[in-house]
């Protein structure tokens, strides 16, 4: 990008997707930090009291790997996703697989003339280009596993360097830009603490561990928790734990209102912690000018990260908090003073925006609701909530619902640059659908505080593909949307002041997709209810070639989280699975997202037995309708749908023929042991503390039924997966080999917890194919 482009101030036009010129420097936050060795900092809300903050990270300077403008090998079918554009919109930096990684590539909306800007081999997973053009941030994953490092290179390729988690062990992820792009804010974790037993458990290379080092299922150490209490049941569930086979615990109606004693499912007064847990975000000048500087540090954080910043540089707006309790925390960067907080729903991390001038902050929020709404918060000069606000609203008075749509969550929040335009879109029943919503456009000028809640009417933009996954400003008058869709790979679409999405050259065709012959499957929506009456539904994709009557041998995938959601895209899974004439259903089972809030928190503490039980009565109901044999189902899933792969083979011994566990846990208690910090932190949360809930985690784990199995099972993990370690699912394939079963593990190389090389995910899906196949139809 010219320096001309970087300067160039426009007013944009009323759609409001306008570049914006440079904003004032960002404010300086702690004289002090002038070093990177940063001294400790007096602890703000949230920090522990007395807190020393980890050192800065040390930039890296490194070679050039800016590689040819076309991958050497292509794919026939590639993806791109996660795209950024640059100061003027023209260029899209954004993430492609044509060479079989995900790599970082940059290139025109409206040409096919791309360039690859860094041709290592670590897989890239976010990407953002600074607002005044001159650097493209993003994060890798060394070795593909789960430790990732933030990068920064010039547009052009040159000047590659790292910002931050070049230490071995640590890890860093991007937060958003200052307005100016003078710097960028980085969160980064604390090193994990080294013991004995981390050989073992995945973290040390095994020829450096100790020759004594057991893997053991022990509990992290004494102090691993400062919290009481057992599994957390967030907020109002719909569903009365006593069908859950545990105590009893609230109900509510969907208005939020709570009725009944909660028992040993209750709420936190603090969050969990480990000794060598621990998150900072710091301000890193990508020139390497000015010193890193901290903005917040907190050794109690499951996540945290800095979603955007004030203009003046006065305000943070940060998510942090485990799974189901997140966050959007308002923060003075001057004296770390948190002066607003408000639960937000899980999902993508990017909550919300301040408006230019910081007295409305746009929020998508689930508060004291069943599905995520758009918000605005009426904020004074000094970022607290605006009691005081004049305009016509309810309580609270500093804080209103601008946007809603019944029975739907507001799952992707954009705000153009110049901040008048928001781009919203709704998750209906698992596809999207995309609104554009000006802000204050009957009264521009206006202090915010006076007109918190204007927007102007809603207009639709038509998608030509079912998922939007990413919505970014690109520009005057121009956004950017990553699409998924059942008939075709992820691909970057670009529209500019209202005119039809149009597909952007270096994305796959959809008649590219899969390989001719055979187009893929587009599935079909069910609907069922479960033994206690939840209503349960999902997807099921019918092998080509077989009469609606015949029923058909059939694999119950189930995804991960357990907050993921089913969504209608072409899975190539699903696709190699259906080519092989087997069909696949696959539920959202409760736990999952897309279905209000009641329905994710259904799965709490007890409630994950109801959760297997779901897995059996979906397996039933495919076999009920006639679209299933009930002499040939299968059971496969990944992460947390790998661990009611595994529950699911013990607790249902009967039902399923085979299954195929991809990377899920088998034991809680070792699982808790091995996996990283700051994940055991949001994961106790969910499934419950390894030490106050270690029966009920006990009983969940399918380590402890693994007598129940009676089928061959075959489990597949990556070797660098610190997220679910590979123990996990070795430790249930060698029980099943000594009870007679058959029983194998795949492990993928230079992977970690995502599968993201392509021949890696092409062995994946053969091998699996072939597994199946051997048990279901031959």
């Amino acid at each position: 990008m010219a320096a001309d482009a970087r300067n160039h101030v426009t007013d944009g036009d009323r759609n409001g997707w306008a570049a914006h010129g440079p904003a004032p420097a960002l404010r300086r936050v702690d004289a002090r930090l002038a070093s990177f060795g940063a001294p400790a900092r007096p602890a703000g809300d949230g920090d522990a009291p007395g807190a020393v903050c980890e050192a800065a990270p040390a930039m890296v300077l490194l070679p050039e790997a800016a590689g040819p403008r076309e991958a050497v090998s292509r794919l026939r079918a590639h993806g791109c996703w996660y795209p950024s554009a640059g100061a003027d919109g023209a260029e899209v930096a954004f993430i492609c697989d044509r060479g079989g990684v995900p790599q970082l590539w940059a290139g025109p909306v409206n040409s096919a003339e791309v360039r690859l800007l860094d041709s290592s081999p670590d897989p890239v997973t976010e990407v953002s280009w600074s607002p005044d053009g001159r650097w493209i941030a993003y994060t890798t994953a060394p070795g593909g596993g789960e430790h990732s490092r933030v990068l920064c290179v010039r547009p052009d390729g040159t000047g590659r360097r790292v910002l931050a988690g070049a230490d071995p062990g640590s890890t860093a992820y991007l937060g958003c830009w200052s307005h100016d792009g003078s710097c960028l804010a980085v969160t980064v974790t604390a090193p994990p603490a080294r013991t004995p037993g981390d050989a073992a458990r995945g973290r040390v290379p095994a020829d450096r561990a100790p020759a004594d080092s057991p893997l053991d299922g022990a509990l992290p150490p004494a102090g691993w928790a400062d919290r009481g209490g057992h599994a957390t049941l967030l907020g109002a569930s719909s569903y009365d734990a006593a069908t859950w086979n545990g105590p009893a615990t609230a109900t509510a109606t969907a208005s939020g209102t709570t009725s009944g004693s909660p028992a040993d499912v209750t709420a936190p007064t603090a969050a969990t912690v480990r000794p060598d847990g621990g998150l900072s975000v710091y301000l890193i000048d990508p020139d390497g000018v000015a010193s890193p500087e901290l903005l917040t540090t907190e050794t109690h954080a499951a996540t945290l990260r800095a979603c955007d910043l004030s203009r003046d540089g006065s305000l943070v707006l940060l998510r942090r908090g485990p799974r189901g309790r997140r966050e959007a925390v308002v923060r003075r960067t001057d004296d770390a003073t948190a002066t607003f907080a408000l639960p937000v729903a899980d999902g993508d991390p990017w909550i919300g925006r301040f408006s230019p001038d910081a007295r409305t902050l746009w929020l998508r929020s689930n508060a004291d609701r069943e599905y995520a709404a758009l918000l605005a918060v009426v904020l004074d000069a000094d970022g607290r909530p605006d009691a005081a606000s004049h305009a016509p609203l309810e309580a609270p008075h500093h804080m209103r619902v601008v946007a809603e749509r019944e029975n739907c969550d507001l799952e992707l929040l954009a705000m153009a640059h110049d901040g008048r335009t928001a781009a919203l879109a709704w998750n209906t029943r698992g596809a999207s659908e995309l609104q554009l919503v000006e802000t204050f456009p009957a009264f521009w000028g206006v202090p915010a505080r006076q007109t918190p809640d204007a927007t102007g009417p809603a207009r639709p933009v038509p998608l030509p593909h079912e998922v939007v996954t990413r919505v970014t400003a690109a520009g005057a008058g121009r956004l950017l949307l990553a699409l998924s869709g059942s008939q075709r790979r992820p691909g970057v679409w670009w529209a500019h002041e209202g005119v039809s999405l149009l597909r952007t050259p270096w994305s796959s065709k959809d008649e590219d997709a899969v390989p001719p012959g055979r187009p893929p499957v587009r599935p079909a929506p069910l609907r069922l209810t479960a033994r206690d009456g939840l209503p349960l539904s999902g997807w099921y994709y019918r092998a080509p070639g077989r009469p609606s009557s015949v029923p058909a041998p059939c694999v119950i995938h189930l995804h991960g989280g357990p907050e993921e959601q089913e969504r209608p895209i072409l899975h190539p899974l699903y696709h190699e699975l259906t080519g092989r004439g087997l069909d696949v259903f696959a539920p959202d089972v409760r736990g999952s997202s897309g279905h209000g809030r009641s329905f994710v928190d259904a799965d709490l503490g007890a409630g994950r037995f109801a959760a297997l039980d779901d897995v059996a009565d979906c397996a039933a109901h495919v076999v009920t309708t006639g679209l299933a044999d009930p002499t040939r189902l299968a059971v496969m899933g990944r992460s947390y749908g790998g661990y009611l792969t595994f529950a699911s083979l013990v607790w249902h011994p009967e039902l399923f023929r085979t299954g195929v566990a991809v990377c899920g846990m088998s034991d809680f208690l070792t699982f808790f042991a091995a996996t990283e910090p700051w994940l055991a932190e949001s994961a106790a949360h969910k499934y419950g503390h390894p030490d106050r809930d270690r029966e009920l985690l006990r009983s969940l784990s399918p380590m402890a039924r693994v007598d129940a199995l009676r089928v061959p099972v075959l489990a597949v993990h990556g070797e660098h997966d610190t997220n679910v370690p590979p123990e996990e699912s070795r430790q249930f394939v060698r029980a099943a080999r000594e009870r007679g079963l058959a029983a194998e593990m795949l492990t993928l190389r230079d992977e970690g917890h995502d599968f993201l090389r392509a021949d890696n995910r092409r062995l994946f899906r053969r091998a699996a194919a072939d597994w199946m196949e051997r048990h279901l139809l031959l």
